[in-house]
C-alpha cells in the first residue's frame, strides 16, 4: 500500500478530482552514452499516481473507473522492455517522457468518455528518492494546449 504525499495540480474548477495510484515493473534503456550506467538495460518498478478531475459522473456514480484506469497503464507495460513500445521509438523512455507518454494514454481514453472527465497530472515515481511530474499546459479556460 502507498502511503505517499502528491504535490497538488494547481487549484481547479472542477467538482471532482480523483487520484489513482499504480505500481508497474518494467525494464528500459537510455541509448546515450552521456547515461552512464542507464545506457544499458536495468529494471524498475515505477510507482505512478494519476490525478483526474470533473464535473459530471458517469451512469455508476463515478468519475472513471479506476479498474480502467490500472489496464491502461498496468496492463500496458507490466514487464516489459519500454524501449520495445512504439511510442518509445523515436524517444527514450526517460522518467519524464514515461510520464508525458502515461499522460496521453490516459487523456486519449479520458476524451472518449461521454461525462469528459481530464487528467490533471501524472506523477511517476522512478526510485525512492526520485520521481517527476507530468502536467499539461492549460490555457485560461482549462482547455489543453496542443
Amino acid at each position: 500500500m502507498l502511503q505517499q504525499f502528491y504535490p497538488q495540480p494547481a487549484p481547479h474548477p472542477y467538482r471532482f478530482e480523483l487520484n489513482k495510484d499504480m505500481n508497474f515493473s518494467t525494464a528500459h534503456f537510455i541509448s546515450n552514452e552521456k547515461a552512464g550506467k542507464c545506457s544499458f538495460t536495468h529494471g524498475h518498478t515505477y510507482f505512478v499516481n494519476l490525478t483526474i478531475a470533473g464535473d459530471e459522473l458517469d451512469e455508476m456514480g463515478m468519475l472513471v473507473n479506476f479498474s480502467d484506469l490500472k489496464k491502461l497503464v498496468h496492463g500496458r507495460y507490466d514487464h516489459q522492455l519500454l524501449n520495445d513500445f512504439p511510442e518509445f521509438e523515436k524517444l527514450t523512455p526517460s522518467t519524464e517522457v514515461v510520464a508525458q507518454t502515461i499522460y496521453e494514454l490516459v487523456a486519449n481514453y479520458l476524451d472518449t468518455l461521454s461525462n469528459k472527465p481530464i487528467c490533471l497530472q501524472v506523477l511517476v515515481r522512478e526510485t525512492p528518492t526520485s520521481y517527476v511530474i507530468y502536467r499539461p499546459q492549460f490555457n485560461e479556460g482549462n482547455e489543453k494546449h496542443e
